[in-house]
């Protein structure tokens, strides 16, 4: 071995592994929040271990989801408002996984940066924490990658995967029926899509993100980092109460495109436009831009985060249940027969 030599060091190269262990032994915490049974190992080790059979399953399907934040990141990154971004990285995950009848059991994220900022980053994952105790679910490992080189100085990435279960012959979308009746679920705003659009329309607007909110209170920016909506809890009741034939995360797409994904081939819908109010970004955003209801359809949630396709007789206790888990509910409209969303009233 050499000696009397001052060597390079991977800190020289941009990369400091006792940032990484102190970002880790602070999320340490927020990850234990998350416990739930079936939880099998905790943070550290080359894997993460989950059972199901503590968790209560009997003969279990495995129910898969990844996803991202998209470029609402560029807007926590310009603003330093990063505590949210975590809650939105599960809710994409979580609220996918739900449509599909299964319950989140645990989450894993991924956190790329070129420099790690322990302090940014604790925020970022304690958000992630606080999703999945809002969503029932174990944030059980994941990985945080410094990179320099990969990202500008305070730049970073979120992606996020999400594994849930169900017993066989739960799955869902099944049995969804002409006069089938359309529950909506009220979003939280914008979620996490549509924000190349948003970003546009605000540079459109001329104004700032730490303007005064033209369309709320505090400022522009903070007001659309508003998180995704977590649906979990609530939908589940729902199903588990009985007569849910399908769910449908609204997300990229809208109502336009989401909803007939999850309904049978022969099959569309007739929604009232009039049955829910537009919340006031999405008017501020269709009045800057010009946007074309068909546009705002079909590209933002427009207020509606989730709709659930219920048998007629259940559709009262339905709307009770979900009430009850704290959801403002819409009839929206039914199920019909007839390919295609057919829209009645007006929405802007």
């Amino acid at each position: 071995m050499t000696s009397g030599k001052n060597g390079l060091t991977y800190a020289d190269a941009g990369v400091d592994i006792d940032a990484g262990n102190a970002l880790v032994d602070r999320i340490k915490p927020a990850a234990k929040r998350t416990n739930r049974p079936g939880v099998a190992s905790g943070l550290g080790g080359f894997g993460a271990l989950f059972d199901l059979k503590a968790a209560g399953y009997n003969d279990p399907i495995l129910v898969g989801a990844t996803d991202g934040v998209g470029t609402k990141l560029r807007i926590a990154i310009d603003t330093g408002v990063v505590d949210g971004v975590g809650i939105d990285l599960v809710a994409m995950c979580v609220n996918d996984l739900v449509c599909q009848g299964a319950e989140p059991l645990f989450f894993l994220d991924y956190f790329a940066t070129g420099k790690l900022e322990t302090d940014v980053a604790a925020r970022i994952i304690e958000g992630i924490a606080e999703g999945c105790v809002r969503s029932g679910c174990a944030l059980i490992g994941g990985e945080t990658a410094e990179m320099p080189g990969m990202y500008p100085e305070g730049d970073f990435d979120l992606a996020g995967f999400a594994v849930g279960a169900m017993e066989r012959g739960t799955a869902l979308p099944e049995g969804v029926a002409e006069g089938d009746v359309l529950l909506g679920l009220a979003s939280d705003g914008v979620h996490s899509n549509g924000y190349s659009l948003v970003r546009k329309l605000v540079e459109v607007s001329g104004l700032n993100w730490d303007a005064d909110c033209p369309f709320g209170e505090g400022t522009l920016g903070a007001a659309l980092l508003t998180p995704t909506r977590l649906y979990v809890k609530q939908c589940l009741a729902a199903v588990r109460a009985g007569g849910v034939h399908a769910l449908a995360h609204i997300t990229g797409g809208g109502l336009t495109e989401n909803l007939p994904r999850v309904l049978p081939e022969d099959l569309g819908a007739d929604i009232d436009l009039n049955a829910w109010n537009l919340p006031p970004v999405f008017k501020w955003m269709a009045e800057t831009g010009g946007i074309a209801e068909a546009e705002m359809l079909k590209t933002f949630n427009c207020g509606i985060g989730m709709i659930l396709s219920v048998s007629a007789d259940r559709a009262d206790e339905l709307v009770k249940v979900l009430e009850g888990e704290g959801e403002t509910v819409a009839r929206l409209g039914t199920v019909t027969a007839g390919v295609g969303m057919r829209y009645s009233g007006k929405l802007l």
